[in-house]
């Protein structure tokens, strides 16, 4: 019986391992403790349980209204604005009101977002799912023979040779960076619109969360377009933020001449 191949173990070790190295190395420039991360993870937290219980409540009655895939992208867009984006800045909020952050805490409250969106909830997962599948298909009897029965249709990719899985996994890291790209902006601005009371970067910030609304068209799309326009969504959502600060970076650093 042919088992899991280990490119699809080595991929969410790598997704753990790039979001939790780029934490540390901020933090080894600039000491952020145990804080901001902890901040980010309530925040984060918080949102994928409010989007669960959300959608717990309202994804059935909406599935009996429509099949739209505009309809549902705005349902699952408009969440990640709310609960997301708006779950950050109320966290930054009170995490500044409460002296645990500044303005100089908002690169790693990003970062902190996206370590628990890739290295957390997403990399975590799929690397104790994989290796639980493994094991147990490694140890044979009718378990594995069931398990690798349903495997063979639900995700049959797992089964894949190398060469066939490269570019699974490929597109799948671009969606990783994309995300981290995405977390990274809105985190960032939230922090810049609390901490010099400025709430137009909440309103910049905001906006980034529909990237949800793309998700009903990878079908439509195909995973190689949809994750290269998610992809430029991401890098759009960095630049965005960065330019909409820069003018404050430049006031600060007159402040800090004179």
């Amino acid at each position: 019986m042919q088992n899991i191949d280990a490119l699809f173990i080595v991929e969410p070790i790598l997704i753990i391992g790039f979001s939790l190295a780029l934490v540390l190395y901020w933090n080894r420039k600039h000491p952020i403790g145990w804080t901001v991360p902890a901040f980010a993870l309530l925040a984060y937290g918080g949102a994928i349980a409010a989007k669960v219980l959300f959608q717990y409540i309202t994804a059935p009655i909406l599935l009996t209204l429509t099949s739209s895939d505009w309809l549902l992208g705005l349902y699952l867009g408009l969440q990640t604005v709310v609960f997301e984006v708006g779950g950050a800045f109320l966290v930054a909020r009170f995490a500044v009101s409460r002296r645990k952050m500044d303005g100089k805490d908002a690169e790693a409250y990003g970062l902190s977002l996206a370590l628990w969106e890739n290295g957390g909830l997403l990399g975590a997962i799929a690397l104790i799912n994989v290796l639980y599948y493994a094991a147990v298909i490694s140890s044979g009897g009718p378990m594995a023979d069931n398990l690798y029965t349903l495997l063979s249709k639900t995700q049959p990719q797992l089964f894949y040779s190398p060469l066939e899985a490269m570019p699974i996994l490929a597109w799948g890291l671009l969606e990783r960076v994309s995300s981290l790209l995405v977390h990274f902006s809105w985190g960032y601005l939230c922090v810049k619109s609390v901490y010099p009371h400025k709430r137009k970067y909440l309103f910049v910030a905001l906006p980034m969360g529909m990237i949800d609304f793309l998700v009903p068209f990878v079908q439509v799309l195909t995973v190689p377009t949809f994750e290269s326009v998610v992809f430029v969504f991401g890098v759009a959502c960095l630049i965005i933020s960065l330019e909409a600060t820069r003018p404050m970076k430049r006031s600060s650093q007159r402040k800090g001449k004179s």
